[in-house]
């Protein structure tokens, strides 16, 4: 836990078996889902992106193989991952 955390009241203990919250975000015409996965000692990066196409949702799960320690951090990581992947592949996420 960062020193910023535990001065102004981020959580303390063991969080082992909760569900981090996923949150959303928009890129391109893109939902991305930001859900990073528990692993043992740590997070994994993974997100749902999503995207309506010709009245059709579409949906492709992304699951990396980074793990980071933080929660916070792999919702970072997660995100730019996913912008990413969606600048490089577009519409051909789908296929």
């Amino acid at each position: 836990m960062s020193l910023w955390s535990k001065l102004f009241g981020g959580k303390s203990g063991d969080t082992a078996g909760a569900k981090p919250k996923a949150n959303m975000h928009e890129h391109k015409g893109f939902q991305i889902e930001v859900a990073p996965m528990k692993e043992s000692g740590g997070y994994r990066v993974a997100a749902t992106i999503n995207k309506d196409v010709e009245g059709e949702l579409k949906t492709h799960q992304m699951i990396r193989a980074d793990t980071i320690a933080s929660l916070e951090e792999a919702e970072e990581v997660t995100l730019h991952k996913a912008k990413q992947f969606i600048d490089q592949m577009g519409d051909g996420i789908f296929r």
